[in-house]
């Protein structure tokens, strides 16, 4: 147990649900490392109370928050927003100043890291992603940034698929967005020929969930979701494919978010950013699963 006293400062995660977050287990780890004098906490906060919870925390000098589901949109009023949180229109990370919330979002950062760590190139394939909510947001920035050029878009929703490729466009205008409509007979040539599939849909969130077409090709697959035994339903299906669950993402952003609150401690080198592959084997030994292959991670 950290010793705790009247210097600890406070950082933490806001969301609801937050019990399964496995975020308190490697920041906390992460401040023990740098031998940080914080901790870092869950808060469980449902969203008519989130402005509230905004102003309490602050007034109680916490430096720095994570934010994830349901906050991620709608925190992006209540904060100063960086260039990339405002493009992607969400926020995951929050940094303490006198006068307010500096924010940025880290998930991008996170998927792009994954890709790297499979060394995928995806200018040279094209991508089919399912799911166009936030999350789908993110990873198409990292996506934008890796030099993807055509993406498809297949949704349960053909409308907000629709409108989230339409939205974009401008935004990457290097990259073809398509949107897919939610069926077999239309989802199924790309499957064959995109070489990297990812989900980022909350399918997998339910164990008891099953993927709705089947993942016959081969090449790579990125699920957004995790589990501690990183067997999501999504990497069940692509079993043909070399997959990973979200835990390399969730890790990865969490090292970017830990840089983005000590920043200044480490451009003078006061301690190291914590390392992608050592932080993922240390968590996959707390939680007992088999390790992953992310061979970029290792160079």
């Amino acid at each position: 147990m950290k010793n705790i006293n009247g210097q600890t400062q406070v950082y933490g995660i806001l969301g609801n649900p937050i019990s399964h977050s496995l975020s308190p287990l490697f920041q906390n780890h992460f401040l023990e490392k740098a031998d940080v004098n914080a901790c870092y906490l869950p808060y469980l906060v449902n969203p008519e109370q989130l402005e509230q919870t905004l102003h309490g925390l602050h007034a109680a000098h916490v430096q720095g928050l994570n934010i994830t589901i349901p906050h991620k949109e709608n925190i992006l009023s209540l904060v100063r927003a960086d260039k990339d949180a405002q493009t992607i229109g969400a926020v995951n990370t929050l940094k303490r100043n006198n006068d307010g919330w500096s924010a940025t979002n880290t998930d991008w950062q996170g998927f792009a890291s994954v890709i790297k760590g499979l060394q995928v190139d995806v200018s040279q394939t094209p991508v089919l992603l399912f799911g166009a909510g936030g999350t789908s947001r993110a990873i198409l920035h990292a996506l934008h940034h890796q030099g993807a050029k055509d993406v498809f878009i297949c949704n349960r929703n053909i409308t907000r698929a629709q409108s989230l490729a339409s939205s974009l466009q401008s935004t990457y205008p290097n990259m073809n967005i398509t949107p897919l409509a939610w069926d077999s007979e239309t989802v199924a040539p790309h499957i064959q020929t995109c070489q990297l599939i990812i989900n980022s849909t909350s399918i997998g969130l339910d164990e008891q969930d099953a993927f709705p077409f089947p993942l016959t090709g081969n090449g790579f697959a990125i699920d957004a979701v995790y589990k501690p035994h990183g067997n999501t339903v999504f990497c069940k299906a692509a079993h043909n494919y070399t997959s990973v669950d979200g835990l390399p993402m969730l890790i990865a952003q969490g090292i970017a978010s830990f840089a983005f609150w000590f920043e200044d401690e480490l451009r003078i080198a006061a301690f190291h950013l914590p390392n992608n592959q050592v932080a993922l084997q240390w968590v996959e030994q707390e939680l007992g699963r088999t390790a992953l292959k992310l061979p970029g991670w290792r160079a």
